[in-house]
Protein backbone atom coordinates (compact mmCIF):
# COMPACT_ATOMS: atom_id res chain seq x y z
CA UNK A 1 0.00 0.00 0.00
CA UNK A 2 1.08 3.25 -1.07
CA UNK A 3 1.63 6.63 0.67
CA UNK A 4 1.20 9.92 -0.65
CA UNK A 5 4.21 12.32 -0.06
CA UNK A 6 2.59 14.41 2.61
CA UNK A 7 1.54 11.33 4.41
CA UNK A 8 5.07 9.92 4.08
CA UNK A 9 6.95 12.81 5.60
CA UNK A 10 4.68 13.25 8.38
CA UNK A 11 5.39 9.56 9.05
CA UNK A 12 8.94 10.14 8.96
CA UNK A 13 8.88 13.93 11.06
CA UNK A 14 7.10 11.12 14.13
CA UNK A 15 10.50 9.22 13.70
CA UNK A 16 12.86 12.76 14.19
CA UNK A 17 13.98 12.82 10.41
CA UNK A 18 13.94 16.14 9.16
CA UNK A 19 11.96 17.12 6.55
CA UNK A 20 10.74 20.49 5.23
CA UNK A 21 7.56 22.28 6.60
CA UNK A 22 4.30 21.53 4.40
CA UNK A 23 0.83 21.69 4.21
CA UNK A 24 -1.56 19.78 2.09
CA UNK A 25 -4.18 21.29 0.04
CA UNK A 26 -7.48 20.50 -1.43
CA UNK A 27 -8.34 23.36 -3.39
CA UNK A 28 -6.02 26.28 -4.82
CA UNK A 29 -7.61 28.77 -1.85
CA UNK A 30 -6.19 26.07 0.98
CA UNK A 31 -3.14 26.02 -1.23
CA UNK A 32 -2.49 29.92 -0.65
CA UNK A 33 -3.78 29.86 2.59
CA UNK A 34 -1.10 27.15 3.53
CA UNK A 35 1.71 29.27 1.65
CA UNK A 36 0.67 32.51 4.07
CA UNK A 37 0.77 30.14 7.26
CA UNK A 38 4.45 28.34 6.20
CA UNK A 39 5.49 32.05 5.44
CA UNK A 40 8.22 33.12 3.38
CA UNK A 41 8.67 33.90 -0.05
CA UNK A 42 9.75 30.76 -2.05
CA UNK A 43 7.43 27.29 -2.18
CA UNK A 44 6.95 24.45 -3.61
CA UNK A 45 3.55 23.11 -4.89
CA UNK A 46 3.55 19.70 -5.58
CA UNK A 47 0.81 17.17 -7.21
CA UNK A 48 0.36 14.29 -4.66
CA UNK A 49 -0.14 10.68 -6.69
CA UNK A 50 1.11 7.58 -6.13
CA UNK A 51 3.66 7.86 -8.99
CA UNK A 52 7.25 9.29 -9.34
CA UNK A 53 8.67 11.25 -11.79
CA UNK A 54 5.98 14.10 -11.16
CA UNK A 55 8.46 16.89 -12.06
CA UNK A 56 9.04 15.84 -15.60
CA UNK A 57 5.08 15.57 -15.90
CA UNK A 58 4.76 19.83 -14.81
CA UNK A 59 3.17 18.06 -11.14
CA UNK A 60 5.86 19.95 -9.56
CA UNK A 61 6.27 23.94 -9.49
CA UNK A 62 8.49 26.80 -8.16
CA UNK A 63 7.00 29.52 -6.95
CA UNK A 64 7.49 32.77 -5.44
CA UNK A 65 4.39 34.97 -4.84
CA UNK A 66 0.94 33.33 -3.41
CA UNK A 67 -1.03 34.18 -6.61
CA UNK A 68 1.70 31.74 -8.39
CA UNK A 69 0.62 29.37 -5.40
CA UNK A 70 -2.87 29.91 -6.70
CA UNK A 71 -2.19 29.45 -10.15
CA UNK A 72 -0.22 26.37 -9.99
CA UNK A 73 -2.53 24.38 -7.30
CA UNK A 74 -5.46 25.43 -9.79
CA UNK A 75 -3.81 23.59 -12.93
CA UNK A 76 -2.89 20.69 -11.16
CA UNK A 77 -6.00 19.66 -8.71
CA UNK A 78 -8.78 18.22 -10.71
CA UNK A 79 -6.49 17.01 -13.34
CA UNK A 80 -4.93 13.77 -13.99
CA UNK A 81 -1.45 13.29 -13.94
CA UNK A 82 0.95 11.51 -16.44
CA UNK A 83 4.01 10.27 -15.68
CA UNK A 84 6.64 7.69 -16.79
CA UNK A 85 4.87 5.50 -14.04
CA UNK A 86 1.27 6.06 -14.67
CA UNK A 87 0.41 4.66 -17.57
CA UNK A 88 -1.25 6.69 -20.32
CA UNK A 89 -4.42 7.42 -18.46
CA UNK A 90 -2.45 9.11 -15.58
CA UNK A 91 -3.50 9.59 -12.14
CA UNK A 92 -6.17 11.60 -10.40
CA UNK A 93 -4.71 14.84 -8.22
CA UNK A 94 -6.76 15.60 -5.49
CA UNK A 95 -4.62 17.46 -3.42
CA UNK A 96 -1.23 19.15 -3.49
CA UNK A 97 1.40 19.45 -1.21
CA UNK A 98 2.84 23.39 -0.40
CA UNK A 99 6.28 22.91 0.91
CA UNK A 100 8.54 25.98 1.82
CA UNK A 101 11.63 26.10 -0.51
CA UNK A 102 14.90 24.94 0.52
CA UNK A 103 18.30 25.89 -0.06
CA UNK A 104 19.71 22.83 -1.60
CA UNK A 105 23.68 22.37 -1.67
CA UNK A 106 23.70 18.61 -2.50
CA UNK A 107 21.34 15.89 -3.50
CA UNK A 108 21.77 12.26 -2.12
CA UNK A 109 19.97 8.92 -2.28
CA UNK A 110 19.14 6.93 0.81
CA UNK A 111 16.00 3.71 0.57
CA UNK A 112 15.42 0.64 2.54
CA UNK A 113 13.98 -2.36 0.68
CA UNK A 114 14.40 -6.17 1.39
CA UNK A 115 16.73 -8.10 -0.34
CA UNK A 116 14.93 -11.21 -1.25
CA UNK A 117 18.15 -12.87 -2.69
CA UNK A 118 19.60 -12.67 0.99
CA UNK A 119 16.57 -12.00 2.85
CA UNK A 120 17.31 -9.32 4.55
CA UNK A 121 16.88 -5.45 4.81
CA UNK A 122 18.88 -3.41 2.47
CA UNK A 123 20.11 -0.07 3.14
CA UNK A 124 20.63 1.25 -0.68
CA UNK A 125 22.49 4.91 -0.76
CA UNK A 126 24.14 7.29 -3.52
CA UNK A 127 25.64 10.23 -4.11
CA UNK A 128 23.52 10.87 -7.22
CA UNK A 129 20.10 11.66 -5.65
CA UNK A 130 17.78 13.23 -7.48
CA UNK A 131 17.56 10.87 -10.42
CA UNK A 132 15.78 8.05 -11.29
CA UNK A 133 18.09 5.18 -9.26
CA UNK A 134 17.54 2.84 -12.18
CA UNK A 135 19.19 5.33 -14.88
CA UNK A 136 22.16 5.54 -12.10
CA UNK A 137 22.22 1.73 -11.60
CA UNK A 138 22.25 1.01 -15.34
CA UNK A 139 25.02 3.95 -16.37
CA UNK A 140 27.36 4.44 -13.44
CA UNK A 141 26.68 1.43 -10.69
CA UNK A 142 29.38 2.33 -9.15
CA UNK A 143 27.51 5.30 -7.53
CA UNK A 144 25.14 2.53 -6.27
CA UNK A 145 26.41 1.42 -2.27
CA UNK A 146 24.19 -0.84 -0.18
CA UNK A 147 24.60 -2.65 2.65
CA UNK A 148 22.69 -6.03 4.10
CA UNK A 149 21.50 -6.05 7.31
CA UNK A 150 21.71 -9.01 10.01
CA UNK A 151 18.19 -9.52 11.51
CA UNK A 152 19.77 -10.48 14.65
CA UNK A 153 21.82 -7.41 15.44
CA UNK A 154 19.88 -4.58 13.64
CA UNK A 155 21.56 -1.77 11.32
CA UNK A 156 24.70 -1.06 12.96
CA UNK A 157 26.78 2.29 13.15
CA UNK A 158 29.49 1.34 11.46
CA UNK A 159 27.22 0.16 8.57
CA UNK A 160 25.49 3.77 8.50
CA UNK A 161 29.00 5.38 8.66
CA UNK A 162 30.42 3.13 5.82
CA UNK A 163 27.35 4.46 3.73
CA UNK A 164 27.83 7.88 4.41
CA UNK A 165 31.58 7.97 3.96
CA UNK A 166 30.88 6.45 0.58
CA UNK A 167 28.20 9.26 -0.40
CA UNK A 168 30.99 11.95 0.46
CA UNK A 169 29.42 13.13 3.89
CA UNK A 170 31.95 14.10 6.27
CA UNK A 171 31.85 15.75 9.59
CA UNK A 172 28.28 16.31 11.28
CA UNK A 173 27.09 15.02 8.38
CA UNK A 174 27.91 11.63 9.32
CA UNK A 175 26.29 11.84 12.31
CA UNK A 176 23.50 13.59 10.88
CA UNK A 177 22.95 10.39 8.38
CA UNK A 178 23.45 7.90 10.77
CA UNK A 179 20.96 9.08 12.74
CA UNK A 180 18.19 9.25 9.58
CA UNK A 181 19.04 6.01 8.86
CA UNK A 182 18.94 4.41 11.82
CA UNK A 183 15.55 5.84 12.60
CA UNK A 184 14.41 4.66 8.95
CA UNK A 185 15.26 1.02 10.20
CA UNK A 186 13.40 1.64 13.05
CA UNK A 187 10.24 2.99 11.06
CA UNK A 188 10.68 0.34 8.18
CA UNK A 189 9.92 -2.60 10.91
CA UNK A 190 7.62 -1.34 13.02
CA UNK A 191 5.33 -0.20 10.43
CA UNK A 192 5.81 -3.09 8.46
CA UNK A 193 7.44 -1.12 5.40
CA UNK A 194 8.31 -2.71 1.93
CA UNK A 195 9.98 0.48 0.95
CA UNK A 196 10.95 3.69 2.15
CA UNK A 197 13.04 6.01 0.03
CA UNK A 198 14.19 9.72 0.47
CA UNK A 199 15.35 11.24 -3.04
CA UNK A 200 16.41 13.59 -2.53
CA UNK A 201 18.45 13.69 0.81
CA UNK A 202 19.39 16.76 0.44
CA UNK A 203 22.01 18.62 2.42
CA UNK A 204 21.28 22.49 2.27
CA UNK A 205 23.96 25.28 2.31
CA UNK A 206 23.93 25.06 5.91
CA UNK A 207 24.96 21.44 6.58
CA UNK A 208 21.84 19.97 7.58
CA UNK A 209 20.56 16.41 6.26
CA UNK A 210 16.68 17.15 4.87
CA UNK A 211 14.38 14.34 3.35
CA UNK A 212 13.39 16.50 0.48
CA UNK A 213 11.14 14.18 -1.32
CA UNK A 214 9.55 10.56 0.68
CA UNK A 215 8.27 7.42 -0.60
CA UNK A 216 6.54 4.87 1.66
CA UNK A 217 4.84 1.87 0.93
CA UNK A 218 3.40 -0.43 3.58
CA UNK A 219 3.17 -4.89 3.30
CA UNK A 220 -0.36 -5.18 2.05
CA UNK A 221 -0.11 -8.24 4.41
CA UNK A 222 0.58 -6.69 7.51
CA UNK A 223 -2.39 -4.28 7.78
CA UNK A 224 -4.37 -6.21 9.59
CA UNK A 225 -1.96 -5.30 12.75
CA UNK A 226 -1.07 -1.50 11.11
CA UNK A 227 -4.65 0.15 11.55
CA UNK A 228 -3.75 3.60 11.71
CA UNK A 229 -1.50 2.95 8.46
CA UNK A 230 -4.64 0.92 6.55
CA UNK A 231 -6.96 4.40 7.83
CA UNK A 232 -4.02 6.54 4.98
CA UNK A 233 -5.38 4.15 2.34
CA UNK A 234 -6.53 5.86 -0.67
CA UNK A 235 -8.42 3.99 -3.02
CA UNK A 236 -9.18 6.36 -5.60
CA UNK A 237 -5.42 6.10 -6.81
CA UNK A 238 -5.44 2.21 -7.08
CA UNK A 239 -6.84 0.49 -10.36
CA UNK A 240 -10.44 -0.23 -9.73
CA UNK A 241 -10.71 -3.72 -10.72
CA UNK A 242 -7.37 -4.64 -8.82
CA UNK A 243 -9.37 -2.01 -6.16
CA UNK A 244 -12.47 -4.55 -6.09
CA UNK A 245 -10.43 -7.69 -6.13
CA UNK A 246 -9.04 -7.15 -3.01
CA UNK A 247 -12.53 -6.75 -1.66
CA UNK A 248 -13.25 -10.66 -2.96
CA UNK A 249 -9.66 -12.01 -1.83
CA UNK A 250 -8.46 -11.99 -5.67
CA UNK A 251 -4.67 -11.63 -6.63
CA UNK A 252 -4.70 -9.34 -9.67
CA UNK A 253 -2.70 -7.34 -11.57
CA UNK A 254 -4.45 -5.61 -14.78
CA UNK A 255 -2.12 -5.84 -17.68
CA UNK A 256 -2.27 -4.14 -21.50
CA UNK A 257 -3.33 -6.93 -23.72
CA UNK A 258 -6.75 -8.44 -24.69
CA UNK A 259 -6.90 -12.24 -23.29
CA UNK A 260 -8.15 -12.31 -19.92
CA UNK A 261 -6.66 -15.47 -17.70
CA UNK A 262 -8.37 -16.79 -14.79
CA UNK A 263 -5.85 -19.24 -12.92
CA UNK A 264 -5.83 -20.79 -9.37
CA UNK A 265 -1.90 -20.55 -8.25
CA UNK A 266 0.15 -17.45 -8.90
CA UNK A 267 3.14 -20.15 -10.33
CA UNK A 268 0.27 -21.40 -12.70
CA UNK A 269 -0.67 -17.84 -13.79
CA UNK A 270 2.27 -17.09 -14.73
CA UNK A 271 3.22 -19.77 -16.91
CA UNK A 272 -0.20 -19.62 -18.34
CA UNK A 273 0.39 -16.16 -19.58
CA UNK A 274 3.98 -17.17 -20.80
CA UNK A 275 2.52 -19.45 -22.95
CA UNK A 276 0.19 -16.83 -23.98
CA UNK A 277 2.70 -14.74 -25.26
CA UNK A 278 4.94 -17.57 -26.53
CA UNK A 279 1.84 -18.35 -29.26
CA UNK A 280 1.39 -14.67 -30.13
CA UNK A 281 -0.93 -13.10 -27.85
CA UNK A 282 -1.09 -10.44 -25.11
CA UNK A 283 -2.08 -11.42 -21.49
CA UNK A 284 -4.52 -8.63 -20.16
CA UNK A 285 -4.02 -9.23 -16.76
CA UNK A 286 -2.71 -11.98 -13.99
CA UNK A 287 -5.39 -13.49 -11.83
CA UNK A 288 -5.27 -15.81 -9.74
CA UNK A 289 -8.52 -17.03 -7.66
CA UNK A 290 -6.53 -18.71 -5.00
CA UNK A 291 -5.96 -22.40 -4.10
CA UNK A 292 -9.54 -22.64 -2.39
CA UNK A 293 -11.64 -21.32 -4.88
CA UNK A 294 -15.10 -21.21 -4.88
CA UNK A 295 -18.19 -20.90 -6.93
CA UNK A 296 -18.92 -17.54 -5.51
CA UNK A 297 -15.21 -16.34 -5.85
CA UNK A 298 -15.26 -17.36 -10.00
CA UNK A 299 -18.13 -15.62 -10.37
CA UNK A 300 -16.64 -12.35 -9.10
CA UNK A 301 -13.54 -12.66 -11.09
CA UNK A 302 -15.32 -13.43 -14.15
CA UNK A 303 -17.24 -10.08 -13.70
CA UNK A 304 -13.92 -8.38 -13.01
CA UNK A 305 -12.01 -9.40 -16.21
CA UNK A 306 -15.26 -8.61 -18.22
CA UNK A 307 -15.33 -5.05 -16.94
CA UNK A 308 -12.34 -4.77 -19.01
CA UNK A 309 -13.19 -3.50 -22.68
CA UNK A 310 -10.02 -4.85 -24.19
CA UNK A 311 -10.97 -7.90 -23.35
CA UNK A 312 -11.63 -10.39 -26.65
CA UNK A 313 -11.19 -13.90 -25.27
CA UNK A 314 -10.92 -15.62 -21.85
CA UNK A 315 -8.82 -18.37 -20.66
CA UNK A 316 -9.82 -20.48 -17.68
CA UNK A 317 -6.65 -22.86 -16.75
CA UNK A 318 -7.70 -24.71 -13.20
CA UNK A 319 -5.89 -27.19 -11.68
CA UNK A 320 -7.90 -29.34 -9.02
CA UNK A 321 -5.98 -30.14 -6.15
CA UNK A 322 -7.32 -28.20 -2.79
CA UNK A 323 -9.71 -27.26 -5.45
CA UNK A 324 -12.29 -29.27 -7.01
CA UNK A 325 -12.98 -28.89 -11.08
CA UNK A 326 -16.94 -29.59 -10.51
CA UNK A 327 -16.84 -26.83 -8.33
CA UNK A 328 -15.09 -24.34 -10.20
CA UNK A 329 -17.01 -25.91 -13.78
CA UNK A 330 -20.02 -24.80 -11.59
CA UNK A 331 -18.63 -21.05 -10.88
CA UNK A 332 -17.95 -20.66 -14.92
CA UNK A 333 -21.42 -22.26 -15.75
CA UNK A 334 -22.86 -19.58 -13.47
CA UNK A 335 -20.52 -16.39 -14.68
CA UNK A 336 -21.02 -16.76 -17.72
CA UNK A 337 -24.64 -17.12 -17.70
CA UNK A 338 -25.35 -13.86 -15.12
CA UNK A 339 -23.13 -11.96 -17.45
CA UNK A 340 -24.36 -12.83 -20.31
CA UNK A 341 -20.44 -12.54 -22.41
CA UNK A 342 -20.76 -13.24 -25.76
CA UNK A 343 -16.59 -13.21 -25.02
CA UNK A 344 -15.50 -16.59 -26.00
CA UNK A 345 -14.35 -18.88 -23.17
CA UNK A 346 -11.35 -21.39 -23.27
CA UNK A 347 -11.19 -23.70 -20.36
CA UNK A 348 -8.59 -26.06 -19.56
CA UNK A 349 -9.39 -28.28 -15.56
CA UNK A 350 -7.26 -30.66 -14.39
CA UNK A 351 -7.04 -33.04 -11.35
CA UNK A 352 -9.89 -33.63 -8.68
CA UNK A 353 -13.33 -34.31 -10.35
CA UNK A 354 -11.73 -33.01 -13.98
CA UNK A 355 -13.85 -35.32 -15.68
CA UNK A 356 -17.12 -34.28 -13.71
CA UNK A 357 -16.62 -30.92 -14.49
CA UNK A 358 -15.73 -31.34 -18.40
CA UNK A 359 -19.00 -33.04 -18.40
CA UNK A 360 -20.82 -30.36 -16.57
CA UNK A 361 -19.32 -27.77 -19.06
CA UNK A 362 -19.85 -29.80 -22.09
CA UNK A 363 -24.10 -30.65 -21.22
CA UNK A 364 -23.79 -26.82 -20.11
CA UNK A 365 -25.23 -25.94 -23.85
CA UNK A 366 -22.54 -22.47 -23.28
CA UNK A 367 -20.04 -21.91 -25.79
CA UNK A 368 -17.28 -23.05 -24.01
CA UNK A 369 -14.29 -24.19 -25.78
CA UNK A 370 -12.26 -26.88 -24.06
CA UNK A 371 -8.52 -27.80 -24.07
CA UNK A 372 -6.78 -31.09 -23.91
CA UNK A 373 -3.94 -29.57 -22.01
CA UNK A 374 -1.92 -26.16 -21.02
CA UNK A 375 -0.88 -25.67 -24.54
CA UNK A 376 -3.83 -26.55 -26.53
CA UNK A 377 -5.63 -23.96 -24.51
CA UNK A 378 -2.76 -21.12 -24.84
CA UNK A 379 -3.26 -21.73 -28.83
CA UNK A 380 -7.06 -21.51 -28.95
CA UNK A 381 -7.30 -18.42 -26.91
CA UNK A 382 -4.76 -17.10 -29.33
CA UNK A 383 -6.92 -17.95 -32.16
CA UNK A 384 -10.29 -17.04 -30.32
CA UNK A 385 -8.72 -13.34 -29.65
CA UNK A 386 -7.50 -13.24 -32.70
CA UNK A 387 -10.87 -13.85 -34.62
CA UNK A 388 -12.33 -11.39 -32.05
CA UNK A 389 -9.95 -8.45 -32.85
CA UNK A 390 -10.62 -9.13 -37.08
CA UNK A 391 -14.40 -9.11 -36.50
CA UNK A 392 -14.49 -5.93 -34.99
CA UNK A 393 -11.86 -4.41 -37.34
CA UNK A 394 -13.86 -5.87 -40.20
CA UNK A 395 -17.36 -4.25 -38.49
CA UNK A 396 -15.48 -0.86 -38.15
CA UNK A 397 -14.45 -0.73 -41.59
Amino acid sequence: MNLHEYQAKKLLASYGIPVPQGRVAGSADEAVAAAEALGGNVWVVKAQVHAGGRGKAGGVKLVRDTNAVRAAAAEMLGTRLVTKQTGPSGLPVEHVYVEVGSDIARELYLSLTLNRERGRIAVVASKAGGMEIEEVAARTPEQILSVNVHPASGLMPFQCKQLAFGVELRGKQVDQFQAIALALYRLYLERDASLIEINPLIMTRSGALVALDAKVDIEVNALFRQKEMAALRDKGQEDPTERRASEHDLNYVSLAGNIACMVNGAGLAMATMDLIKLHGGEPANFLDVGGGATSERVTAAFELILSNPRVKAILVNIFGGIVRCDLIADGIINAVKHVGSSVPVVVRLEGTNADVARARLASSGLAIIPAADLTDAARKVVDQARRARSAATSAAA
